[in-house]
C-alpha cells in the first residue's frame, strides 16, 4: 500500500511538473496537444498486435517499471547496469522518459514503418501502464487508432522509436494531410470555460472599459492596446480573446512578435527551401495560414494577436492586406503577390495588435495603417479595484509606501513636457509577488525602477538621483 502510495504521488508529481506554465499568456490551464511519431517495434513487427489491442508500447523490460524512475539519467544508469555497461543510452533513456513523463492523453501518434511509410495515426487514451501481457513489451498507452493504411512519408522520417515532433508544425501539417483526417478527435475536446467575469478577476480593468474593449473589437475588428511598459497589454490579449470565446480554445488563438526583421514573406507568403533544399517553393506565413484555419470555421471567432506591432515594417509585412484588413472589406479576395491564389480575411477574424508607446526607437505606424486600427489606451491601474485587494491581501507597509511613491512618480512623469502619460509605470511590475520581502522590493527599485528612470531622464541626472532616493526609502 505504501508503495502504492509513493507511486500514485511520484505520477502525480510528474503530471504537474508536465502542466507547469506560467499564467503571462493566460495558457496555464490549457492542455497542448502534442505529436509524435513512433516505431512499433522494429520494422514495425508488433503493429497488428497493437492495432488489436488498442495500445502502442515500448520494450525495455529488463529495467523494469518505468514509473520508478525519477529522472532521465536514473533510466540511463539502469539501461547500462542491467543491458551493455558500453552503451550512452542518451536517445533512448530520452524516448522513455517522455513516454512516461511528457506524452498525455490526447496527444497525436503517428506510427510509422521504417523511415518511409507511415501506417496509422492514433489519439493516446491513457497515461502510462506497466502491463506484462507482453513481456517484451510492458510499458504501454492505450491509443485509439484512428486511421490505418500506408503512406509514404515525406522524405526520411527520424530513426528514433519516440520523437516529439510538436514543433515542427509543416512537417505534422504534411503528416495530417496524408492520412486525410486531422481533425477527428479535436471535436470532443472540452477546453476551459473562460468569462467577462474572470477577465475582470485575472486583469486590473473595470467592468466598463473592458465592455468598451470588446465592443472595439467587434466592430472595428482591428484593435491595438498601446499603453507604457508594464500595463498589462501582453497579460490582457489573450484573456480578451478567451473571454470574448467563453472558452480557452488555443486552436482559434495564434500569437506573434514582430520584429525589425519580420517579413511580408513570414507573415503572407514568400518563397522558402523546400523538404530536400535543393529547391524553393511557395509557403504561406502565419496570418495566411491562421486565416484559413478561420474561414473554414465561419461559425467561430478567432483572434490573431501581434504583440510589439509597432517593431516591424508594417508596411512591408502587410502589403495588401492593408485594404483587406478593413471591417468593411472582409470577405473580399485580392490576388497574392507570389502564388497568385486569391486570398481574403474572415468577417469573424479579429486582430489585436500590442504596441509600446514608451520605446524612442520607434517609428510611428503610418496613417495608412493607422486609420485601420482602432487604439485603446492602457493605464497603470493602481487605483483599480483589482489592485486595491492585491494589495490588501498583501498586507504590507513597505510595498503600500512603494506604491504610493510610484503613484507620485507617474504624476511628474505624465506632467513632463518630453515625456507624457504614455510613459507612466505601469502596475504588473509590482504584481505576482507571493511573498513581500525587503530583498523583493529592493531588487524591484534597483535593478527596474531606477534604469527606467535614468533611460526617461537620461540628460536630467539630479532628477534621477532625487526621485531613485524617495524610492528606495519608501522600502526602507
Amino acid at each position: 500500500m505504501l508503495q502504492d502510495n509513493r507511486k500514485k504521488g511520484k505520477q502525480k508529481k510528474m503530471q504537474s511538473e508536465r502542466d507547469k506554465k506560467g499564467a503571462g499568456l493566460a495558457d496555464e490551464d490549457v492542455e497542448t496537444i502534442h505529436y509524435w511519431i513512433y516505431s512499433p517495434g522494429d520494422g514495425a513487427c508488433k503493429w497488428d498486435e497493437f492495432c488489436k489491442r488498442g495500445i502502442m508500447g515500448l520494450g525495455w523490460s529488463a529495467i523494469g517499471d518505468l514509473s520508478q524512475y525519477t529522472s532521465k539519467d536514473e533510466m540511463k544508469t539502469a539501461m547500462k547496469a542491467k543491458i551493455d555497461p558500453t552503451k550512452t543510452y542518451k536517445n533512448d533513456a530520452h524516448a522513455t522518459w517522455q513516454f512516461l513523463r511528457e506524452m498525455k492523453p490526447g496527444d497525436v501518434v503517428f506510427a510509422k514503418k521504417g523511415m518511409h511509410s507511415i501506417i496509422g495515426r492514433g489519439v493516446v487514451a491513457s497515461d502510462y501502464m506497466y502491463d506484462t501481457t507482453d513481456t517484451e513489451y510492458p510499458n504501454v498507452r492505450k491509443v485509439k487508432w484512428t486511421n490505418i493504411g500506408e503512406w509514404a512519408h515525406p522524405s526520411q522520417a527520424v530513426m528514433k522509436t519516440l520523437t516529439d515532433i510538436t514543433i515542427y508544425t509543416d512537417y505534422v501539417a504534411k503528416l495530417n494531410a496524408l492520412v486525410d483526417d486531422a481533425d477527428t478527435e479535436q471535436e470532443d475536446i472540452a477546453f476551459p470555460e473562460y468569462t467577462p467575469e474572470k477577465f475582470l478577476e485575472e486583469v486590473y480593468m473595470d467592468a466598463d472599459c473592458y465592455d468598451t474593449l470588446v465592443e472595439l473589437v467587434r466592430m472595428k475588428k482591428n484593435v491595438i492596446l498601446q499603453g507604457a511598459p508594464g500595463v498589462g497589454k501582453t497579460f490582457a490579449a489573450k484573456r480578451l480573446a478567451y473571454s470574448m470565446m467563453g472558452c480557452k480554445d488555443q486552436n482559434r488563438v495564434m500569437m506573434v512578435q514582430f520584429h525589425q526583421s519580420y517579413t511580408y514573406e513570414d507573415f503572407i507568403e514568400g518563397f522558402r527551401p523546400s523538404g530536400t533544399g535543393n529547391t524553393f517553393e511557395i509557403k504561406k506565413g502565419a496570418f495566411a495560414n491562421f486565416c484559413r484555419r478561420a474561414s473554414e470555421d465561419p461559425d467561430h471567432e478567432y483572434f490573431f494577436i501581434i504583440d510589439e506591432i509597432n517593431r516591424g515594417n508594417l508596411s512591408k509585412i502587410f502589403g495588401e492586406l492593408f485594404m483587406l484588413i478593413e471591417n468593411d472589406k472582409r470577405g473580399n479576395a485580392l490576388q497574392l503577390l507570389y502564388s497568385g491564389d486569391k486570398f481574403s480575411v474572415p468577417p469573424k477574424l479579429y486582430i489585436i495588435g500590442m504596441m509600446n508607446t514608451a520605446d524612442r526607437s520607434l517609428a510611428m505606424l503610418d496613417y495608412a495603417l493607422r486609420r485601420r486600427f482602432a487604439f485603446f489606451e492602457m493605464k497603470p491601474e493602481f487605483e483599480s479595484d483589482g489592485f486595491r485587494e492585491y494589495r490588501m491581501h498583501l498586507a504590507n507597509g513597505k510595498f503600500d509606501r512603494l506604491i504610493d511613491c510610484v503613484e507620485k512618480l507617474n504624476t511628474i512623469i505624465a506632467a513632463d513636457d518630453s515625456l507624457g502619460e504614455g510613459f507612466c509605470i505601469g502596475h504588473s511590475y509590482f504584481c505576482n509577488l507571493k511573498e513581500i520581502t525587503d530583498k523583493v522590493l529592493s531588487n524591484i527599485v534597483e535593478y527596474e525602477m531606477v534604469p527606467l528612470l535614468k533611460e526617461y531622464w537620461y540628460d536630467e541626472p539630479i532628477k534621477v538621483k532625487d526621485w531613485a532616493e524617495k524610492l528606495r526609502s519608501s522600502v526602507k
